[in-house]
């Protein structure tokens, strides 16, 4: 780490100085003091402190103008950071880094299947039922022990997973099976 500036790279405040990597380069770093740094790694809410960042996103220094970008990401449900974004030029290879740590905040969750152990189940998988389950609506009880070959996965709901019992497509809960270690 290098030894941090004498003013923030992005406010311009003197006080409270640190040198502060800037991912996924992390040899990178710049000057920032600790409430430009608490907006970096944590939570950040909009605060007339946060305009600095109408200058800083315009800085030569690609770190600093990396940096004010992904900020100015994490505000964009304010009207003016959005609209800087919307301006805001970075050369393709900054712009490239710059979102390379930008975690998407809109893009729904991660929808993960997991069995009864927390191994992660995939379409495809062959699962094995640690119960006997009573199938709805088909007249007869899946036996504990049964494999469940080609699962699928239900896409909206990660307790659920599908296959085929006794002939039949039913909906299994993912607490009562796990995955088998060998697939075939």
């Amino acid at each position: 780490m290098t030894e941090p500036a004498s003013v923030c790279a992005l406010c311009g405040s003197q006080s409270d100085l640190s040198a502060t990597p800037v991912p996924p380069q992390d040899q990178v770093n710049i000057s920032l003091c600790s409430t430009c740094q608490s907006g970096v790694v944590g939570e950040i809410n909009d605060s007339p402190h946060w305009k600095c960042l109408n200058d800083t996103i315009w800085s030569t220094d690609a770190a600093t103008q990396i940096t004010a970008y992904r900020l100015l990401s994490r505000l964009k449900s304010e009207v003016w950071a959005r609209d800087l974004l919307d301006i805001a030029y970075l050369e393709p290879e900054n712009l490239e880094w710059a979102k390379a740590g930008l975690i998407d905040e809109e893009q729904e969750p991660l929808i993960i299947h997991r069995d009864v152990n927390s191994v992660q189940l995939s379409a495809g998988d062959t699962v094995t039922l640690i119960k006997d389950l009573n199938v709805k609506g088909a007249g007869f009880t899946a036996k504990r022990g049964t494999a469940v070959r080609n699962i699928s996965l239900v896409q909206d709901n990660e307790a659920h997973i599908e296959g085929r019992v006794n002939g039949q497509q039913i909906v299994i809960l993912t607490e009562f099976v796990k995955k088998s270690s060998a697939q075939g």
